[in-house]
């Protein structure tokens, strides 16, 4: 027993520890987004600024179009964090509880697609979105990205545990398939998708390639490329760039602190289960 609570009492210590780790960039971060540049390279490092400059805040939100940018990012990634949503389960839900001929072969095939880098078929579809007239829209990043094989292939192993016999029952009870969706499958599903979420959300939020690529507009760029506009050819005010980054995170944290009792749930579910 004192072996045990040994083993334990060090193994949360070094939890603690990586906890701490990785809180280290972010507390920087802050701090950093109220010093000057000078103050930012200064060794050793001053956690707390000596003089705060929130003078880095209005030009983040005056001096550019910030809030244009941070409501762009926020159509774009709730856009397609909701189609995601609806095109993943859709299909993770036919592939694991409906039965067609060559399902499994298809499921594979789409998987496959995890395999081919983005770059090698970024101009082939630069090519179709300017041939469709979509360059320089929105649409051009949703439809693009409105799928996705990872969130098939995560919702799908999540329905997987699902028993069948529910499935059975309410097609004996007069259930349609789309009935059975959304009334049986989606609820049970809670835990999935609220992890699907989070990454497609954060992912999107974050992407800069894409309306790098997509998008032309001022009107239309998003925060990432809005925070590039803080980087010249010789220099960058990096107390603006800490400053903008520090809003730009606050909606990944609510999305986060919104799913994650979803995703603790789905966790200790598994344990149990296990």
């Amino acid at each position: 027993m004192l072996k045990r609570n040994v083993f334990l009492a060090c193994l949360f210590i070094a939890l603690l520890l990586v906890a701490l780790l990785m809180v280290v960039p972010f507390v920087w971060m802050l701090s950093a987004s109220f010093k000057s540049n000078m103050e930012i390279f200064e060794s050793p490092i001053h956690w707390i600024p000596s003089v705060f400059r929130p003078d880095n805040y209005r030009k983040v939100w005056i001096e550019i179009n910030f809030i244009g940018f941070f409501l762009n990012s926020l159509k774009l990634s709730s856009a397609i964090t909701l189609a995601q949503l609806a095109t993943c389960s859709l299909a993770a839900y036919s592939f694991s509880k409906m039965h067609f001929p060559g399902r499994d072969k298809i499921f594979v095939a789409y998987l496959a697609t995890m395999m081919i880098p983005w770059h090698a078929i970024m101009i082939p579809q630069f090519i179709v979105v300017k041939s469709l007239g979509l360059y320089n829209s929105h649409w051009s990043l949703i439809l693009i990205q409105a799928f996705s094989a990872f969130g098939v292939f995560m919702l799908r192993q999540n329905m997987l545990s699902i028993p069948d016999s529910l499935h059975e029952a309410a097609r004996i009870d007069g259930c349609g398939s789309f009935r059975i969706y959304t009334s049986i499958i989606l609820p049970l599903c809670k835990t999935g998708l609220a992890t699907l979420t989070v990454l497609t959300f954060n992912g999107i939020w974050n992407d800069y390639m894409g309306p790098m690529l997509y998008l032309d507009s001022d009107n239309l760029k998003t925060v990432q490329l809005g925070l590039a506009s803080f980087k010249r050819q010789y220099s960058a005010d990096y107390g603006a760039i800490m400053a903008g980054t520090v809003c730009s995170i606050i909606p990944i944290v609510l999305v986060y602190i919104f799913a994650q009792r979803y995703i603790v749930e789905g966790v200790a579910f598994a344990g149990v289960k296990g």
